[in-house]
């Protein structure tokens, strides 16, 4: 919008007396400023709205009032001050901020659109999951197969978008994998790999970061990390001489992506301050789901979906832990008539706790630990 204001005042200006006077406008013209300006509009926006959405959850009673999975497992929350009472459903924040500040600083395109809508449905359906079990007051929400359905319903709508829109069409029939330059699928069959990938990268992300968020702190610091890399790879897919440089993909429309990615990241740390150690409000599944979903998504649109793995470790991390110890469990219960696990209790960040790590400890070393996934991430634009 400050984009399309900017530069009808420019047009109005041009050749008249007043156009030096507003030749500062030219600013809106360049990525990287207005990157910046999403950003920190997001961050004070998130920092001035925080308390006054607090608030008015908790006036709603959108608050977990019941045991968390955590708890009915032995992990002792007292200690820590508790998790009943604390407002949940602080993803509408995050998701609100973040649309409306890419609606102001973004020229909107395809891409743009696309992500923000998926953000909604993505949303929705969290806001759909928490108020069930803030209704039933247990942590059975909505069913894991409606959640599922929905889900894949959205990717599998974007694959198909993507693949039939000509200027899009490579993004699908084309799959690539990192530290390698070139496609190693084309055609029919990249297309099928594509989808496929398309579906498991939007899926998969959303429900990494849905089972990720299970401390203070922890699934939102990790999604601002991982922000930070998809936010350096929007620029350089956006760039055609970045990416001609770097042997990566050129996606025309992506460097706007990159306003989002700065959105998030300021909205992402604007919550943060909230629910860092010991959380004022928690995201609930109204932002995990959410969040996952983007980052999935702006991954399939920059043609790096396979380098969200590895920039996820964090996140790939805790679902890996989830489904070996499911899978495990059964296997052995089949098989020796008793279920067996392989950790002392899944997602990954519980079993740390119940080996007598720190609530805080846990949080701080996975974020080393996504830095350091990070870096590997970014290292796949060079080393090719």
């Amino acid at each position: 919008m400050l984009y399309y204001l900017a530069q009808a005042i420019l047009d109005l200006t041009h050749g008249t007396e007043w156009e030096t006077h507003f030749s500062f406008l030219r600013l809106f013209r360049y990525l990287t400023f207005r990157g910046a300006g999403a950003a920190a509009t997001a961050l004070l926006l998130s920092l001035w709205l925080g308390p006054r959405f607090i608030n008015w959850l908790k006036r709603i009673r959108f608050s977990q009032q019941y045991q968390d999975k955590a708890e009915e497992h032995g992990i002792e929350r007292a200690a820590d001050g508790g998790k009943r009472g604390v407002p949940t459903m602080g993803g509408l924040m995050i998701v609100l901020v973040m649309d409306l500040t890419t609606l102001l600083w973004a020229q909107w395109n395809t891409l743009i659109l696309l992500t923000l809508l998926a953000a909604l449905v993505m949303c929705g359906l969290g806001f759909y999951d928490d108020h069930a079990k803030i209704t039933r007051q247990n942590n059975k929400g909505a069913a894991a197969n409606v959640k599922l359905w929905i889900q894949g319903v959205l990717a599998l709508f974007i694959a198909v978008y993507l693949w039939a829109t000509p200027a899009t069409h490579s993004l699908i029939s084309e799959v690539r994998v990192p530290f390698y330059k070139f496609p190693v699928l084309v055609g029919a069959a990249g297309a099928l790999v594509g989808m496929l990938l398309t579906v498991l990268a939007i899926v998969g992300a959303s429900n990494a970061v849905n089972l990720t968020d299970g401390l203070d702190g922890l699934a939102i610091g990790c999604t601002v990390i991982v922000s930070f890399v998809l936010l350096i790879m929007t620029y350089v897919a956006g760039r055609p001489d970045f990416a001609q440089y770097l042997q990566v993909p050129y996606v025309r429309g992506a460097g706007e992506l990159t306003v989002f990615m700065a959105a998030l990241m300021g909205a992402g740390l604007g919550f943060l301050w909230f629910n860092c150690y010991p959380a004022r409000v928690f995201m609930g599944d109204t932002g995990s789901l959410a969040l996952g979903g983007v980052i999935g998504i702006v991954a399939v649109l920059i043609h790096q979906p396979l380098v969200l793995v590895i920039a996820g470790g964090v996140f790939v991390m805790e679902a890996g832990s989830v489904m070996l110890q499911t899978g495990w469990f059964k296997f052995t219960r089949a098989r020796h008539g008793q279920g067996r696990r392989i950790f002392l209790m899944a997602p990954l960040h519980h079993h740390f706790q119940k080996l007598g790590w720190h609530e805080t400890q846990v949080v701080t070393r996975f974020y080393i630990l996504g830095v350091l996934f990070a870096v590997l991430a970014l290292s796949t634009l060079k080393i090719r």
